[in-house]
């Protein structure tokens, strides 16, 4: 049964697909969600991200530790129009959802899979964040390549989730315990039983149109289970 105003947490990793939050991910998530009937709230850590590229030339400028480098929470308020927060203001208890869109920052910035794979360590604060939400049962959800960390932090629950259909990927993701099942661009896989949304999202879709279309397939699916 649908619930009337449900409120989503969205949370980035900066600004942009190769250094932090995908911008078409997250933007069409934010507007499925008011699509939905939702309302949202953004959040970040408020620390450095592991490295800070040069969009036009695609080139490394900075990473953590140099002057250059650039802060999630300093970010991800370009995205978020600068009503953001903290994402250690963050109090689950208030919101039906969390929101992990996707982007290589997540990779790089949430926690290091883009070096070690399935042996990543996970930022301190989206690991906690993801623990106490599924704790709550809360629903998560995740977009794009997002879905790696869902499965380093909570695969050992049997969570089921989707990144598209990427072998490599999907086999390290099942190596973490998590259970891997494939779905188009325009598909989410909703695991009811886990409250685990996830969709896609550029590791497939060829246009901004189908990411519009998996991402209102992962809110509605949250929102009809709430």
């Amino acid at each position: 049964m649908s619930k009337i105003n449900p409120k989503f947490a969205v949370i980035l990793a900066g600004c942009g697909n190769f250094d932090g939050s995908e911008i078409h991910e997250t933007t069409l998530g934010l507007l499925a969600i008011d699509e939905q009937g939702g309302s949202y709230d953004c959040y970040a850590p408020n620390e450095e991200q592991g490295r800070t590229l040069n969009f036009y030339t695609k080139q490394v400028i900075a990473v953590k530790g140099e002057p250059a480098n650039r802060n999630m929470l300093q970010e991800g308020a370009r995205i978020a129009r600068g009503q953001i927060k903290p994402l250690s203001e963050l109090n689950i208890e208030e919101y039906d959802a969390v929101i992990f869109p996707g982007g290589q920052g997540t990779i790089n910035n949430w926690c290091n899979y883009a070096q070690k794979g399935i042996n990543c360590d996970v930022l301190p604060e989206i690991a906690h964040t993801m623990e106490k939400a599924y704790a709550l049962k809360k629903w998560i959800g995740a977009m794009c390549i997002a879905p790696v960390i869902v499965a380093k932090v909570l695969g050992k629950n049997g969570v089921h989730l989707t990144i598209g259909n990427d072998k490599q990927t999907a086999d390290n993701i099942e190596k973490m315990g998590a259970i891997h099942e494939v779905r188009t661009a325009i598909q989410a896989c909703i695991d009811k039983e886990h409250r685990i949304a996830t969709t896609p999202c550029y590791m497939l879709a060829k246009s901004i149109k189908e990411i519009y279309a998996g991402n209102t397939e992962l809110v509605k699916g949250i929102i009809e289970n709430l």
